[in-house]
């Protein structure tokens, strides 16, 4: 069954579904009034609704009952990465860490960054089909770029870590299950030796993702997939 998103929903009256998702309801899937979808906010909440009514562009539906939650995580994910020059490779990264979880991604500007720019509106886009396809839950937050130093001043409630080929210690030996992290990849190449230095001075871990050297966007995906398993891993143990 196909899920939709819709950023408001109102569990008491009827509501018009985003201009996109009406559209591939309505021209694509062939729905028709009186129909019943599943909806999700992208907070982790489903529902059910039906049709009420159907034009050329616009479809009216009311919530009928909410769903039962699955289980959510016990974690709270935040990436800063710094985008690689290639476009398509971050807009994989995005879709793949949406299907695996995160809750937050900001884009950072480094010494060494080659991108400056990025197209937030249809990377949105990319997060919500994710969203959808994987029938996740939770619609990550994406941040505008912001450059290095204000990302390692800003405040953030867990542990910090940054990523570099110098690090004594795996990230999977430093996080603990349950702890809310914010974890920072940097460009091709590396953060600048300053830039560690400086974060490391701010309260930041240096963490290693292994001997091998990975593309900026396949760190940030393994540092979800080692998150994940690890949480994953102790709630199977716990019996939770």
């Amino acid at each position: 069954m196909e899920l939709y998103f819709s950023g408001y929903i109102d569990q008491l009256n009827s509501f018009p579904l985003p201009e996109e998702e009406a559209r591939h309801l309505i021209k694509v899937l062939r729905h028709q009034s009186g129909d019943r979808i599943i909806l999700t906010d992208g907070s982790g909440n489903y529902f059910k609704a039906i049709i009420e009514s159907i034009s050329s562009k616009k479809c009216i539906v009311k919530v009928e009952h909410a769903l039962p939650q699955p289980d959510r995580r016990n974690y709270q994910l935040h990436l800063a990465v710094a985008p690689p020059k290639n476009n398509e490779r971050f807009e994989w990264f995005l879709e793949k860490a949406t299907e695996i979880g995160i809750d937050e991604i900001t884009p950072i500007l480094c010494r060494h960054s080659e991108r400056k720019e990025l197209k937030l509106e249809r990377m949105n886009k990319i997060l919500i089909s994710a969203l959808k396809q994987s029938w996740n839950g939770k619609l990550p937050q994406l941040n505008s770029m912001i450059e290095y130093d204000k990302l390692i001043s800003s405040g953030f409630t867990g542990t910090r870590y940054i990523c570099t080929m110098e690090a004594e210690k795996k990230l999977s030996d430093c996080y603990h299950p349950g702890e809310n992290a914010l974890v920072m990849i940097g460009p091709e190449g590396d953060f600048h030796a300053t830039e560690i230095e400086h974060a490391i001075q701010s309260g930041f871990i240096p963490v290693s993702l292994g001997n091998s050297r990975l593309r900026t966007e396949t760190a940030a995906l393994l540092v979800c997939a080692i998150l994940s398993t690890i949480n994953q891993s102790t709630h199977f143990v716990s019996g939770k």
